[in-house]
């Protein structure tokens, strides 16, 4: 995969409403031990904020990268957006519709079979009982797309071959395949209800580099062909760079900076962001200054005051340490804000 290949970018116009807008979501867990236990031992409940207002938007056809380091709330954000998780507050809204709103329930039932999810394992969301056809056909049966067995079979081969594999596949079980080629049989499974909107949850991560590349060209190309909407989960910037129009960093439930994708590789403005940059190896041996990765992330039942990174930041001051930033100019962050980052 060429880590230096960007997605051009989304040809939707910024006037156009966008066809996912989230607003302040925001998702707890309460991980208290028992009550009988808390009051012997005299302890109060203990709530994590897993995701903690988070806001932003994709257009129809772009795809946007939630990146971030392991516990930051990216994979709760997608379950969320998708309807396997319920939010604890904010709305989620696809095509206008809210996933949330009780009074719009009929609206989502229709909306329902239009978004799709690709896990990072396909072989767990599959039954390893059934064969490869009737696992991408339960969609189509599911949503009473086709009717008869002969048309569902003919749309099933269709589907592997849209994805790189044969129609003779559709009688194997899953565990005769390599993992991407159940990542390809996963993404026909998701496009077999004529979805839309695809969110992928690190769905190459546990795949090999070349492997890796395989299936991020397919979902370009899928995208391109179909005009696809992607939400992409994922803590590798390669693959971030190679796949995303835009991109939102997460740091401990919270979206810490959004830009364009080619800019925030040109120019991170987040201290957070620019961390996660200069983690990444200097192949090209450029001689640029890095800050060291420094910390490990908070623990989300007692976060830090104020800014969550400051603990971290080389740039803190004392309003980091009390205040919350918010989200201006596509950057929530104190020292960017006061320009006291260096250039």
């Amino acid at each position: 995969m060429n880590a230096s290949v960007m997605p051009p970018a989304s040809s939707a116009r910024s006037s156009e409403a966008p066809y996912v807008a989230i607003e302040g979501l925001r998702r707890t867990f309460d991980v208290s031990r028992p009550w009988l236990a808390r009051v012997i031992e005299r302890q109060p409940r203990q709530i994590l904020r897993a995701v903690d207002g988070v806001s932003f938007e994709i257009r129809r056809g772009e795809t946007f990268a939630l990146v971030g380091e392991s516990g930051s709330g990216k994979s709760t954000v997608a379950r969320m957006v998708v309807g396997l998780l319920p939010p604890s507050g904010g709305d989620v809204r696809i095509t206008g519709v809210s996933m949330t709103d009780p009074r719009e329930a009929a609206a989502r039932r229709r909306l329902r079979r239009r978004i799709q999810m690709v896990f990072q394992d396909p072989y767990a969301s599959m039954n390893p009982r059934w064969r490869v056809r009737r696992i991408v056909a339960e969609p189509i049966r599911a949503f009473n797309l086709l009717q008869g067995e002969a048309a569902i079979g003919r749309r099933v081969g269709e589907l592997l071959g849209l994805v790189g594999l044969h129609p003779d596949d559709g009688v194997k079980y899953p565990h005769e395949f390599s993992g991407g080629q159940r990542q390809r049989i996963a993404i026909a499974r998701a496009l077999a209800s004529e979805a839309e909107f695809l969110v992928g949850d690190e769905p190459t991560s546990a795949l090999d580099v070349s492997v890796q590349a395989q299936i991020l060209n397919l979902m370009r190309d899928l995208q391109d062909r179909l005009g696809l909407t992607y939400l992409f989960i994922s803590h590798n910037l390669a693959v971030v760079r190679h796949m995303a129009n835009r991109i939102g960093v997460m740091y401990l439930g919270r979206v810490v900076e959004i830009a364009d994708g080619r800019e925030l590789f040109r120019a991170p403005k987040h201290p957070y962001t620019r961390m996660l940059l200069d983690a990444v190896p200097d192949i090209g041996l450029t001689g640029r200054k890095r800050i060291p990765v420094s910390g490990e992330i908070p623990n989300p039942i007692n976060p830090p005051p104020g800014c969550a990174f400051n603990p971290r930041c080389p740039f803190a001051n004392e309003r980091c340490r009390t205040e919350v930033p918010a989200l201006v100019e596509g950057v929530a962050c104190h020292a960017f804000q006061e320009r006291r980052l260096p250039a």
